[in-house]
């Protein structure tokens, strides 16, 4: 299953990249998709699972990059 987390900061994105690497994943940094928002434009994609322990306080959301569409699976509480 292949994941897209979306992030408030370019450091927040890169951070998580690095935090799923280290888990053993393959993890990359590219350009939000059209159909998806966040405020600094760069986003992780990633392999699941996704736990919601894993998320950082720059993390904006998280999808499943499915054939279909994108399906929200985790975002983040407001602040």
């Amino acid at each position: 299953m292949h994941l897209i987390a979306t992030f408030h900061t370019h450091f927040g994105a890169m951070s998580f990249q690095k935090k799923i690497e280290r888990l053993g994943r393959n993890a990359g940094m590219m350009p939000v998709p059209r159909a998806l928002s966040a405020s600094c434009g760069v986003c992780v994609r990633f392999e699941g699972p996704f736990e919601p322990s894993m998320a950082t306080d720059d993390l904006e959301a998280v999808y499943e990059d499915a054939p279909n569409g994108y399906t929200l699976l985790f975002e983040q509480p407001e602040n």
